[in-house]
C-alpha cells in the first residue's frame, strides 16, 4: 500500500477531525512538533527537530493534582488527567526508539506513571523512515534502523513522490483501514539512507564497568557549562523535578522538566550533594546513557539522533567520547 506524498495534506486534515494531530515544523524559528492547523506548515523533509517529541508523552511542565480545604477543615484533592488522543506524524525512527526507552522507564519495572501511561494509551504513532541524514545523525551505530520503526503503530517508508505503508500494531491496522480514500494497493522500494557518521559500541558497556575513576572524565568535563542544553533536547532524558503553588488554602502540585547537570539537582534537604562538582555531573549523564540504562534495561539510552552533538554550545561531543572509551586499555 503506497500514500502519494501529495495526499498527506487531506490525510491530515481527516486524522485532525477527531484527533490532536503533531507534525514537524518551524515556528518563530523553533522546530518541533506542533499541533496540525492553521499557521503549521508541516516539514517532513526535516531529519530532525530541535526538541524531540516527549513532550507529547511527558510534558515540560505537567500539573499532577489540585488540592484545598473544604468547610469543614479537611483537605480535598482533585487529580489531573490532561490526556487526550493524539497523533504523531512523521515521528522519525531514532524518536521512536527513544519512546521506547521512557516506556521503559515509566512503564516496567514494578512501577507505572499514570499520566505517562494515560497519554501512551492515547497516541498513535507514524513514524517516517529517514531518506537522508545529517552530519551529527549516527543513529545506527546505536542499533536503529534510519528507515525501520518497528515498535511505531504504522510505518511509512520513503520511496521519493510516495510513501510505502505498512501497519505494525493493532492499532495501526484499524487506523488505516480507514486511509482507502488516500492510498493506493502497490509496491514501492525505499530509498537508501546512508550516514557519513559513526561509531563503534562493541565493548563500551563493559568497558565503562572499570573506568568510573578514569581520567577520561576530568578531560570531559573541563569544558562543560554544565548549561543542561543537552537534557533539554535529548529525547530520552527524563528527570523531573515536583514542586506546588499555594494560595491561601488551594494549591496545584506539579512537574517539570529537570537536568542532572545542574547542581541543585542532586542537593539533599540536609545540605549534602552527593553530586557537587561538575565532574561528578557529566559522569553520570554519561554513564547513564552508556551503561546504566542499558544495564537495567537492555538497550542504550542514546538514540544517535545527533541533537546534543550539534547544539552543545563548547562541542561536548558523545561520538567522540564514545571512540575514546572503546580505544581505552582497561
Amino acid at each position: 500500500m503506497i500514500l502519494n506524498k501529495q495526499k498527506t495534506g487531506a490525510l491530515l486534515d481527516h486524522l485532525a477531525g477527531v484527533r490532536d494531530v503533531f507534525v514537524p515544523a518551524t515556528v518563530d524559528g523553533v522546530s518541533k512538533f506542533f499541533r496540525y492547523g492553521e499557521g503549521i506548515d508541516p516539514d517532513f523533509g526535516m531529519v530532525n527537530t530541535l526538541m524531540p517529541p516527549k513532550d507529547l508523552l511527558f510534558p515540560q511542565t505537567q500539573k499532577m493534582y489540585h488540592f484545598d480545604v473544604d468547610e469543614n477543615g479537611s483537605y480535598r484533592i482533585h487529580e489531573y488527567d490532561e490526556s487526550r488522543e493524539q497523533v504523531v506524524f512523521g515521528i522519525r525512527p531514532c524518536d521512536m526508539r527513544s519512546i521506547v526507552c521512557l516506556d521503559e522507564v515509566f512503564l516496567t519495572k514494578g512501577f507505572i506513571d499514570e499520566f505517562y501511561a494515560n497519554a501512551r494509551d492515547k497516541l498513535l504513532t507514524v513514524c517516517i523512515g529517514c531518506a537522508k541524514a545529517e552530519e551529527s545523525c549516527f543513529c545506527a551505530s546505536m542499533g536503529v534502523d534510519p528507515q525501520l520503526a518497528p515498535n511505531a503503530d504504522i510505518m511509512l517508508q520513503d520511496c521519493g513522490e510516495v510513501y510505502l505503508v505498512v501497519a505494525q500494531t493493532e492499532k495501526g491496522k484499524a487506523e488505516v483501514a480507514g486511509w482507502s480514500a488516500f492510498t493506493e494497493d502497490e509496491d514501492a522500494r525505499p530509498l537508501a539512507c546512508e550516514q557519513t557518521l559513526k561509531v563503534n559500541m562493541e565493548g563500551v558497556v563493559d568497558k565503562l564497568e572499570n573506568m568510573y575513576d578514569d581520567p577520561i572524565w576530568d578531560n570531559l568535563s573541563i569544558k562543560c557549562l554544565n548549561c543542561g542544553t543537552c537534557t533539554y533536547v535529548c529525547p530520552t532524558c527524563h528527570c523531573f523535578d515536583i514542586s506546588q503553588e499555594m494560595r491561601r488554602k488551594d494549591g496545584v502540585r506539579f512537574r517539570c522538566w529537570d537536568s542532572c547537570m545542574f547542581s541543585e539537582y542532586t542537593m539533599m534537604a540536609g545540605g549534602h550533594n552527593p553530586r557537587p562538582e561538575k565532574l561528578e555531573r557529566v559522569r553520570n549523564r554519561f554513564m547513564h546513557k552508556l551503561n546504566f540504562f542499558e544495564r537495567r534495561y537492555g538497550i542504550s539510552l542514546c538514540v544517535g539522533c545527533g541533537r546534543c552533538v550539534e547544539k552543545c554550545p563548547v562541542a561536548l561531543d558523545i561520538t567522540r567520547l564514545i571512540d575514546e572509551i572503546g580505544a581505552a586499555h582497561v
